[in-house]
């Protein structure tokens, strides 16, 4: 499944709530104690927003393609894995999103990580039936693995450390191979960022200050390693020949870069806070070293 499918409602999700709070400091303010009449709201605005995503996929996307008796498809050879990151940082964020509700609304840290945490799990899985239906796509437990391990990402750190050392963050950058296939990869730049996998890069971003407390490392300081590829047009290597290729040779590219915690910056404003909060899944800009698979490092000063 590509996930890019998910991404436009939950982007859409995550910045209309934010956005539609951003004047009552004391409405965004966390409870002290379990606040029942936001816990019903929180417990109602997700399902809506669940039930109304998979109703518009079903409608909006899969009704494109023919329906077929449910089967599965061992994609994990595709798109150098980039999409199986993809469901790693899109199920780790809508968990925590989800947490992050539960939590607002003063509900234990037990049920935050019981029904908040797996929310992106839940969601997502939901999807990978939709695309056992579809004679498109196929049910991959490849995908599943992936929702798995961004929500247990979120889970073991709550647990081990009751805090979000490591995050998973996500930058773009337009290339020139969505020009050769734009049906498939964006014929937009915003159908590139979220199709176009050469330009795509997922990143762990790790907190410094939060392995040496007793340190003076500034406590918004994060190191980042980060994963990509080029190269790609197709899934795999089919229609290769049939296809103008900017760059034939498929290739993996890992990175090493600086980057800020938002949610480490100290401030009195709870709107702030929501929006550090929703944009800390978004990588800093700042000077990157790139290796590449096939050989090679290159320095970037300011890597997207």
């Amino acid at each position: 499944m590509r996930f890019s499918k998910v991404v436009y409602f939950l982007f859409f999700l995550i910045v209309s709530d934010g956005l539609a709070q951003n004047q009552f400091q004391d409405f965004l303010k966390p409870s002290d104690s379990l606040d029942i009449s936001r816990r019903n709201a929180v417990v109602i605005s997700e399902s809506i927003a669940i039930s109304g995503a998979l109703v518009g996929l079903n409608q909006l996307w899969y009704s494109d393609y023919e329906k077929s008796s449910f089967h599965f498809k061992n994609d994990n050879a595709h798109w150098l894995q980039m999409d199986k990151a993809g469901h790693v940082y899109s199920s780790y964020h809508i968990g925590r999103f989800g947490a992050e509700l539960l939590d607002w609304s003063g509900v234990s840290k037990k049920d935050q990580l019981i029904y908040g945490a797996t929310t992106g799990f839940v969601f997502l899985t939901a999807v990978e039936i939709l695309d056992g239906y579809s004679s498109e796509w196929g049910f991959s437990w490849g995908d599943v693995a992936a929702n798995a391990s961004g929500t247990a990402l979120y889970v073991s750190q709550e647990l081990l450390w009751k805090e979000q050392r490591i995050v998973p963050k996500f930058s773009f950058h337009q290339t020139p191979y969505a020009k050769a296939r734009p049906d498939v990869l964006g014929a937009s730049f915003s159908e590139e960022i979220l199709k176009d996998y050469n330009g795509q890069t997922y990143w762990l971003s790790a907190n410094i200050h939060s392995f040496f407390k007793e340190s003076k490392i500034p406590k918004w300081l994060n190191v980042a390693v980060g994963y990509g590829g080029e190269g790609m047009i197709t899934a795999n290597d089919e229609l290769v020949n049939t296809i103008f290729l900017p760059e034939k040779e498929r290739t993996r590219q890992f990175y090493l870069s600086l980057d800020v915690d938002l949610t480490k910056i100290n401030t009195n404003s709870h709107f702030l806070k929501t929006l550090f909060s929703i944009f800390n899944s978004v990588k800093v800009p700042a000077p990157t070293l790139e290796f590449r698979e096939l050989g090679g490092v290159k320095w970037h000063f300011v890597y997207f």
